[in-house]
């Protein structure tokens, strides 16, 4: 496993997560997500990322199982607030009080006694932002919070440089994590969110870098086999997302043939990559229901292209003729990974 520092900050990060947003306390058993976790930490993952709304407090519960007996001093804890986890006009937003309750509550069901990085999962409309980063570095005062970041303030800007200047301008401790959504499906980040990232030394955590899975080429042909998230209850998410379309399954159709002539990696193992190679990226997160799907995603840290093989990809996904040569014949994966690694920020190995 690789490790990345997370921004600007000291705190160093494996540069794949474990998630468990529809997952633990959702649509994988107790037992099992606790086995997934712990091959997670084995393997050399030390960030595990949740949230108190996912499954309304029950995957912050199951992660807080999974997570006790470990060595608290090796694991980086993300958790978030702003959703909904309990009823009433108090039971989301980013009131100072709601902030304050719900890091208590997450405590408990985590199992600790701080959380390393506090997250707010989304603006709130309803609350002046200046009263939300208050409560934060109180907690980060405190000592229940160690760093603070934020979730989905991409969609929002100027409201994602607000937030640091005024952290700034009032000396409280600045977001040193932004965690949006990026994949080679979904690049909106890149125009203006990434930029702010990279000039205020502002670590990205990318979530849903496989588009909830269908860059693993598991939907070709609009198929949705059995167990895959499409055929739960959670399968909404990738409709509202926009993440199982017609063309986006044909994209990746074309990308997944693409990945294939190049070498010997899965598509998942190309497009987790892929996002790894961005500088601003600190760490990628993915979801795991299997130990085996969890080994295939962490491999994605050797897969190494040079930069025609990787505009290739991409004009693959886009539907572009490719500008890079051609004909070049496939590397297995012990060649590939005797490729030289594009330069990354701080990275070391974990013996």
């Amino acid at each position: 496993m690789n490790y990345r520092r997370l921004g600007s900050a000291g705190l160093k990060v494996s540069e794949i997560a474990l998630g468990s947003w529809t997952t633990y306390g959702g649509s994988v058993a107790a037992g099992d997500a606790v086995r997934i976790v712990r091959r997670a930490f084995e393997l050399g993952v030390n960030l595990f990322d949740t949230a108190d709304v996912y499954v309304r407090g029950a995957a912050e519960t199951v992660l807080g199982q999974a997570l006790a007996g470990l060595p608290r001093e090796q694991l980086v804890i993300a958790t978030k607030c702003m959703g909904r986890v309990w009823d009433g006009p108090l039971g989301a937003g980013l009131s100072r009080k709601h902030v304050f309750d719900a890091v208590d509550q997450s405590l408990k069901r985590l199992r600790t006694d701080y959380i390393d990085l506090y997250q707010l999962h989304a603006p709130d409309a309803d609350t002046p932002i200046e009263e939300t980063l208050r409560a934060l570095e109180d907690l980060v005062r405190s000592g229940r919070v160690r760093y603070v970041g934020y979730s989905n303030f991409d969609r929002s800007a100027p409201l994602d440089r607000r937030v640091l200047e005024h952290q700034k301008k009032q000396g409280f401790d600045v977001m040193v994590s932004s965690q949006p959504r990026w994949n080679l499906l979904d690049r909106h980040v890149e125009k203006t969110h990434a930029p702010l990232c990279r000039a205020w030394g502002v670590g990205m955590i990318v979530y849903s870098p496989l588009a909830q899975g269908v860059l693993s080429n598991k939907y070709a042909g609009m198929a949705k086999p059995p167990g895959s998230r499409a055929t739960t209850k959670f399968g909404h998410f990738m409709e509202s997302e926009k993440a199982l379309t017609p063309e986006n399954v044909a994209a990746v159709e074309r990308f997944s043939a693409r990945a294939k002539e190049l070498g010997a990696w899965t598509p998942a193992q190309v497009a987790l990559a892929w996002v790894l190679r961005h500088r601003e990226v600190s760490s990628a997160i993915i979801g795991a229901t299997t130990p085996e799907q969890l080994e295939e995603n962490l491999a994605a840290a050797e897969v190494r292209f040079d930069d025609a093989e990787w505009r290739a990809l991409e004009a693959a996904i886009a539907g572009r003729a490719p500008a890079a040569r051609q004909g070049k014949p496939a590397r297995t994966k012990r060649a590939a990974k005797s490729q030289k690694a594009p330069p990354r920020r701080s990275t070391y190995r974990r013996a």
